[in-house]
């Protein structure tokens, strides 16, 4: 259905933007009985919340008017979590109010605030904002609230989740009582219902939110990768999909600053985001990812939400997010506006329950592979090579004029061959990975998992491994070399270029130590090994015998062995003297006390009866002692 007639000035703005039929949430929001409510709204991210409040506070801005009169006190407020959000949203209400001669003025941290006061005090209809930012201004008399018509809270979950629930507080006690107050939230927590019921009056509650799937143009994916392959898997992935923009997410600021310079060093063209950064360098990391001067944008949660990149077709998830919202509204800055777009989780083994649970409470269905290989990718590049799109690009003459003269002085293998040259030179090289096994879900272990082309699944390392799915081989150290599997592990793991999940058991003798090693990472395993330099050398071995692999030791345990490696001692076990076996033993029997004789064959501390009583000894003076009170006699 077309959007219904809201005013004359916003309808022409989006007859000019070309917007046809509303979304879910606007059309909600658009009912006639909800002109002047107050509205509780759960929608989820990429929907058009933010053109739908735009046109819910319409009738109340403008009413019967044309346009806006001359600008003082604000008559509408809009907050939103990030300066990214706020001033998208900024950005938004500017082109749908460009016709009612809205003034609109910014206040987010990290710009000028003597620029953002003298906005205010020229006068403005709409201010949009950060919650600590407006805070100040409150406080230093530069924003007066008391004409408010209108106040918006956009993403409200995420601001309370980061603190600001004070500064709202603050904000909204500023506010005339009587202002109608829209509340925009993608998840309706406790503390969402609480601060609803204390800023809002008889509420209407609107769930725009499909209950049945999560954003239908998003095409979920899960990598088993290992986990010192994550950059590895980073690159394939940009590599395998080849789309004009793609953002690839991380937790902290140092992991963002050293996977863009891993990137850059690889030739990608980069921008990076985080909290840290001043807004002047976020607006133009963000710029820059529009106009198409990079390609790749790596950032922190705080590019999560509010963020509408055109042909963002890419999201990948290079650390898990810390919940089921952090996963939703990553992946949802991708698959905007009926565009299709994939969302790529890298899990490695360490983290599979946690992917797995984060998918479940979201309720996502992804499909679980391996990170595209070295030979993958190669091939997907010779078919976009190959493509017809690729010949269907418009020719000019003068392009045309050189292509005759490479025709008449080069033979066409050469100029084939050169022109497949340039191109790879230009495209950052894939990476080699090892798919580190496939995906046992807890969730579904009463039928068989299976891979993407229908295979039967194989253990993730870590899970138990048969003697089939294991390669032994041996280290030159043993025992009389303090070997142990503390410092072992680390070394198998830094010769062979593997972790530790790879590492099946691990038996130490005396003059060697065998243990095993995951077939799937064998290949690899021993072209690392070949290529080491260290002392200790590995090299491969049999399986240990039965009689040796119970003498060795496991993980620290055992039995101490003789020095000819050939037994452990044995205490020979104690038999009962009546038993018949073994040799006799007298039974114990207990010696009554006798005193013993002294010298002169006499004991003078027992009496008659053998006792041993107690006798003290008679006090004698050595010479020169002198006792206390003591006088000798005269």
């Amino acid at each position: 259905m077309p959007f219904p007639a809201v005013h004359p000035a916003l309808d022409r703005a989006l007859v000019n933007k070309g917007y046809a039929e509303p979304t879910p949430v606007q059309a909600a929001v658009l009912e006639v009985e909800y002109a002047e409510r107050d509205l509780l709204v759960s929608a989820q991210t990429g929907s058009g919340k933010t053109v739908a409040f735009g046109l819910a506070a319409a009738p109340t801005l403008l009413g019967d008017k044309p346009i806006f009169g001359p600008g003082g006190a604000p008559l509408c407020l809009a907050i939103a979590p990030t300066r990214e959000l706020a001033m998208q949203v900024a950005a938004e209400l500017s082109w749908l109010y460009a016709d009612s001669g809205a003034k609109i003025a910014t206040c987010v941290g990290g710009m000028d605030a003597r620029r953002e006061a003298r906005a205010l005090s020229f006068g403005v209809h709409i201010v949009v904002g950060t919650p600590g930012r407006l805070k100040d201004h409150i406080d230093r008399g530069n924003l007066d609230l008391s004409e408010l018509k209108v106040a918006v809270l956009d993403e409200a979950d995420e601001m309370l989740d980061m603190g600001f629930r004070e500064d709202l507080e603050h904000i909204l006690d500023q506010a005339p009582a009587e202002r109608r107050t829209l509340l925009f939230s993608a998840t309706i927590a406790r503390e969402i219902v609480t601060l609803a019921k204390r800023y809002q009056k008889d509420a209407v509650r609107i769930d725009a939110t499909d209950k049945t799937r999560q954003h239908a143009d998003i095409e979920y994916r899960a990598y088993r990768i290992a986990p010192n392959e994550i950059e590895h898997a980073v690159v394939n992935t940009l590599r395998w999909y080849e789309m004009p923009r793609a953002m690839v997410f991380c937790s902290t600021r140092d992991s963002v600053r050293h996977l863009q310079a891993s990137l850059l060093e690889r030739g990608f063209s980069t921008v990076s985001l985080s909290g840290e950064m001043g807004q002047r360098e976020r607006t133009d990391a963000l710029q820059a990812l529009r106009d198409g001067r990079a390609r790749v944008c790596v950032a922190t949660d705080v590019a999560a939400r509010g963020l509408d990149l055109p042909d963002l077709g890419l999201v990948i998830h290079a650390e898990l997010p810390m919940n089921r919202a952090g996963l939703l509204h990553r992946s949802g800055r991708t698959g905007r506006a009926g565009k299709k777009g994939v969302s790529v989780m890298l899990v490695p083994h360490s983290r599979r329950r946690k992917a797995e649970r984060l998918m479940d409470d979201a309720g996502i269905d992804a499909v679980w592979s391996g990170a595209p290989t070295f030979d993958e990718i190669r091939k997907a590049d010779e078919g976009r090579l190959l493509s017809p799109e690729f010949f269907e690009a418009e020719v000019t003459d003068e392009d045309m004029i050189v292509a005759k003269r490479m025709i008449a002085e080069r033979t066409p293998d050469e100029i084939a061959a050169a022109l497949v040259r340039l191109l790879r030179k230009e495209q950052p090289a894939p990476e080699e990975l090892s798919d580190p096994g496939s995906d046992r879900s807890p969730v579904k272990r009463e039928r068989t998992v299976r891979n993407e082309d229908g295979t039967a699944a194989q253990p993730w390392p870590g899970d138990r491994l048969g003697a089939d799915d294991v390669v032994w081989f041996r280290l030159d150290v043993g025992r009389n070399k303090n070997a142990d599997p503390k410092w072992l592990i680390p070394l198998i793991c830094r010769i062979g270029g593997i972790s530790k999940p790879q590492i099946g058991a691990i038996r130490t003798f005396p003059e060697e130590t065998r243990f095993e090693i995951a077939k799937t990472h064998e290949k690899a395993f021993r072209e690392a090994v070949a290529a080491s330099n260290d002392e200790v050398k590995i090299t491969s071995s049999e399986a240990p015998t039965p009689g040796s692999m119970k003498a060795g030791k496991f993980a620290g345990a055992g039995k101490p062995r003789r020095e000819d490696g050939d037994r452990p001692f044995k205490k020979t076990p104690y038999k009962r003297a009546d038993s018949g076996e073994g040799d006799a033993r007298p039974p114990f029997k207990k010696k009554p006390w006798a005193p013993k004789a002294d010298a002169g064959g006499e004991n003078p501390r027992s009496n008659a009866a053998g006792d041993k009583p107690f006798a003290k000894k008679p006090f004698k003076a050595k010479p020169g002692f002198k006792k206390a009170g003591f006088k000798p006699k005269a």
